[in-house]
């Protein structure tokens, strides 16, 4: 079997009893659900009320668009399947949701990346925030985060799919790219394998960019007098942080990994662990440790 006879990929079966099958659906709902409506409250919040009409609180809208995008890219599909009780995604399908995957993914980094230096700026250098961190510049960058997930997205699909298929089954919920990769009759070419190399070293580039502002931030609060002050400032890095981490520490156990060849429960937790559970969390955490955006989605409760 090879590319051009490939017409359709089998994606993971859960069970052969449909009640089980039924059960998956039911509860891959509700985390569906959960994750649209926690996104869609952001976004409404942030669009709606000119107290968030600010760079971080725009980065922050965007970012939950991308996590709405990610899950909406692949769980609908296991949903649908778990519910007809089937196992097809055409081969154009899969294509299509391994690039928006990717697209979405490459963006919402880029965009974590962005806001560590939007909090840099805010707290090391106060007094020029207004001035770097103009409409105008916050627009150009968004712009270019959401270009830079398009043409990452984009190359690495062509170089996943240049590669020839010896078999159409995925150990998978959805076109997941490891699980591709071990379908191949002949291993990485090397297409991908620059592809992969570029992603690792741009993912890199943008951790190492993190990981030396909030050195700096973290310098730089320390030496804030007054204990209000540096509880004002870490409030408002913490929420952050601890997003890049969940999304760092998940897609590192995701996709580090080697693959099984047969039906695997940790892969398919661990899958569930990077792609749907940050998508889920963002919203949330930010919430928790915001008061504005609290007030802001209690006002909309209230109306």
């Amino acid at each position: 079997m090879n590319n051009q006879t490939i017409s359709y990929f089998l994606l993971l079966e859960f069970s052969k009893i449909q009640h089980i099958q039924l059960l998956h659906f039911f509860l891959f709902f509700v985390l569906y659900l959960a994750t649209v409506v926690t996104n869609l409250l952001i976004i409404s919040a942030v669009a709606f009320d000119h107290q968030l009409h600010s760079p971080m609180y725009f980065f922050l809208m965007n970012l939950a668009l991308q996590d709405l995008g990610i899950v909406s890219v692949i769980v609908p599909k296991s949903m649908i399947n778990s519910l007809m009780d089937t196992r097809h995604i055409s081969y154009s399908g899969c294509v299509a949701q391994i690039f928006l995957f990717l697209f979405f993914e490459a963006s919402d980094f880029s965009l974590l990346t962005v806001m560590a230096y939007d909090r840099y700026v805010a707290i090391c250098h106060p007094l020029h925030y207004e001035i770097v961190m103009n409409w105008k510049a916050c627009i150009e960058i968004t712009i270019v985060v959401w270009f830079a997930g398009l043409l990452y997205g984009m190359l690495h699909t062509a170089g996943t799919f240049s590669i020839l298929f010896c078999s159409n089954v995925i150990n998978q919920f959805f076109c997941e790219i490891p699980q591709l990769l071990k379908l191949s009759c002949s291993g990485l070419n090397l297409l991908e394998v620059g592809f992969l190399v570029i992603g690792i070293i741009a993912g890199l580039g943008c951790f190492t960019f993190i990981v030396v502002s909030y050195a700096v931030i973290f310098k730089t609060v320390l030496r804030i007098p007054s204990e209000k002050g540096r509880q004002k400032a870490l409030s408002t890095c913490l929420p952050h942080l601890i997003v890049v981490s969940m999304l760092i520490v998940t897609g590192s156990f995701g996709y580090m990994r080697s693959p099984s060849d047969t039906p695997s429960y940790l892969d398919f937790g661990l899958t569930v662990l990077y792609s749907l559970l940050p998508p889920l969390f963002n919203p949330i955490i930010y919430s928790m440790r915001n008061r504005n955006i609290k007030y802001v989605l209690s006002k909309l409760w209230r109306f």
